[in-house]
């Protein structure tokens, strides 16, 4: 397949483009691929066309509500979860002790083949041009994009522009006392966007992020370790998924001790995090294991998982031991954990400093409120994880073409995707450390499922081009399925005699009359697996692919169980809708509000809220702030 590619040295290339994407991470794949599949000429700009697509971090896609997120992304018509079928190793459902609402897939990856595949598929796309340069200065005309400056003095020509820099803003590498700029470990930083941001009136901040270190797989005495598999029969991530059976390549688990943690604690003070070097703020839920031993002081040992970064690899990745402490303390802390008394490294670990620009900056599109046809994804708006950043990069590139072709931006709720509450998250509160999703953050996820991903969102695709009308009719087809199923189907009488067998084995007080499947389907230790198993009930999957049927029968179950749930959350969104569609005038003043605390006046004015809804989650800004702003607005 014939590369195009550009280099800067080389660059025989019109520079008039629809749209510019800078950085060929999650984000600017997901951005520059749904631009061209809505018929936008697009320039993917990177400091590394070999670097398209890299896992620079840990070597698996999804997990706790970011497996939530890779789902409604290829619901969307995205492109990370069919690329992560194609390279997964092993599959594995999460939370399965609780509730099937917070049920995560997460997978871990072949990151070689991963990045081979997916760069692959982005050089072959006839509307991207990709330009092996470093974006240097954005270009303003009449308040909005004009163009983008490269570090080679070049120009190009351009009607938006979406920046997705990742790490690499002003990148500073921490390993113990030692300070090296770089966007990642043997790349370079980015210099020039930040202040170019800058004197366009955006406000910045610094935030780090850190990685653990690759040990030498043949150094490590595999006998001492755990080792565990994933699921026998695993999931795809995405709906369209055909053929589907991965690898199931073990990780192991290995645990740290008395003596790694007084190792780690006799060099606190070597750490860049509590000597001061480092002033940007970590991630609290993916600390650092100085910052484990130091925050969790009872602990005596923390686990760590040895996961392999691909098939046959000799790098294997440490999870749970993120770390910038220097070289010879993390050597010596690893060989106090058993099975890793002699280990070597491929490379240490370290933490990374970056600029990043505070969120509330943007609209709910990710265009910013400052200049038309800027928009924002990734971890330049405070986010960590691939995930969080792919799902960003595709709404941003999907309204970046809006904004192009004059149609309405896609603007997702927080009552009909996790990808909603992202954004919401991100443009109303205050970011103080890089975000990442938890099923928590989601007050409604119990209607937004992993299993019901494409009916929830697949209509948006379709209408943007970015799925086609086969795979559409079979969402909905599905959808027919489930409301046949529950409003029909799940009404349906069984037999008191074989119930009553079965209930008793599973602990349940046996039925005094005929029942329902969905009575007998809404106790606890009942499932709508068991039942079929035992010939109570049958269910036709004839129309659904085998690896379709496990999530259509999670869903089914789901619907009916928690059926008074849904219902009870569906009441209280339409109870708030007044308030997610009261739109708020653009040039509203809100200092000038005197009825309204100095704390709301000044948190409204930096935040400007699009919407009373997203104004009542800002913080500091109190219920009474939003009754009173409700009437001065109403007023005018």
């Amino acid at each position: 397949m014939e590369s195009n590619v550009s280099r800067e040295t080389n660059m025989k290339m019109n520079m008039r483009f629809d749209l510019v994407v800078v950085g060929g991470g999650h984000a600017g794949i997901e951005a520059s691929v749904a631009a061209n599949k809505m018929g936008i000429k697009t320039a993917l700009i990177t400091m590394d066309e070999n670097a398209i697509g890299r896992m620079s971090c840990n070597p698996a896609i999804g997990g706790l509500a970011k497996g939530h997120l890779v789902r409604e992304i290829d619901a969307l018509g995205g492109i990370m979860g069919s690329f992560a079928d194609l390279s997964g190793i092993q599959f594995k459902m999460l939370n399965r002790s609780k509730g099937k609402a917070v049920w995560s897939p997460r997978a871990q990856i072949d990151k070689k083949v991963y990045e081979k595949n997916i760069s692959a598929y982005v050089r072959s796309q006839k509307n991207i041009q990709i330009i092996e340069s470093e974006a240097k200065k954005i270009l303003i005309k009449n308040n909005s994009v004009s163009g983008l400056m490269l570090n080679n003095n070049k120009r190009i020509n351009c009607s938006s522009v979406i920046i997705t820099c990742g790490t690499f803003l002003n990148g500073l590498i921490h390993i113990g006392e030692r300070q090296i700029k770089a966007g990642r470990m043997g790349e370079e930083s980015s210099d020039g966007l930040t202040e170019s941001l800058i004197e366009l009136g955006f406000v910045s901040g610094r935030l780090k992020t850190g990685t653990p270190p690759r040990l030498i797989k043949s150094t490590i005495d595999w006998s001492k370790l755990i080792e565990f598999y994933g699921d026998k029969k695993p999931r795809p991530f995405s709906f369209g998924a055909k053929r589907f059976n991965p690898l199931n390549i073990p990780c192991h688990f290995a645990s740290t001790n008395a003596k790694t943690k007084q190792i780690i604690n006799l060099n606190l003070k070597r750490s860049p995090m509590f000597s001061g070097q480092i002033k940007g703020v970590g991630p609290r839920y993916c600390p650092s294991i100085e910052d484990k031993i130091f925050k969790f002081s009872e602990k005596e040992s923390h686990l760590l998982f040895l996961e392999p970064e691909w098939v046959g690899s000799d790098q294997i990745y440490t999870n749970g031991f993120s770390t910038s402490l220097p070289e010879d303390i993390q050597i010596k802390a690893l060989r106090s954990v058993k099975g890793l008394e002699n280990v070597e490294f491929f490379r240490p670990g370290y933490a990374i400093e970056y600029d990043f620009f505070l969120p509330s900056q943007l609209k709910s599109s990710l265009e910013t409120k400052k200049v038309r046809g800027l928009f924002l994804a990734g971890q330049i708006n405070g986010t960590s994880g691939y995930e969080e950043a792919a799902a960003q990069g595709l709404i941003a590139g999907i309204n970046a073409t809006q904004f192009i072709k004059n149609g309405k931006p896609l603007v997702l709720s927080r009552n009909e995707s996790y990808v909603g509450v992202l954004i919401d998250d991100l443009v109303t509160k205050d970011t103080f450390e890089p975000y990442r999703m938890f099923t928590s953050r989601a007050e409604y996820r119990l209607l937004i499922r992993h299993t019901n991903a494409d009916v929830r969102l697949s209509k948006y695709g379709f209408q943007l081009g970015l799925i086609n009308k086969k795979r559409y009719d079979s969402v909905l087809t599905k959808k027919a399925f489930f409301d046949s199923f529950t409003e029909k189907k799940s009404k349906e009488n069984l037999s008191r005699e074989k119930s009553n067998a079965l209930l008793k084995t599973l602990g349940e007080s046996a039925l005094k009359q005929k029942s329902s499947l969905q009575n007998i389907l809404k106790r606890p230790a009942v499932s709508l697996i068991s039942l079929i198993e035992k010939k109570l009930f049958n269910i036709d999957l004839s129309s659904f692919s085998n690896n379709e049927r496990q999530d259509v029968l999670d869903e089914c179950e789901t619907l009916i169980k928690y059926k008074g749930y849904i219902e009870r959350q569906n009441k209280l969104i339409e109870r708030l809708k007044n308030n997610e569609n009261f739109k708020i005038p653009p040039a509203f003043h809100f200092g000038e509000c005197k009825s309204l605390s100095l704390e709301a006046r000044e948190k409204l004015s930096f935040v400007k809220p699009e919407t009373l809804g997203q104004a009542s989650r800002i913080s500091g800004v109190s219920p009474s702030d939003i009754a009173v702003l409700s009437v001065l607005i109403s007023a005018k």
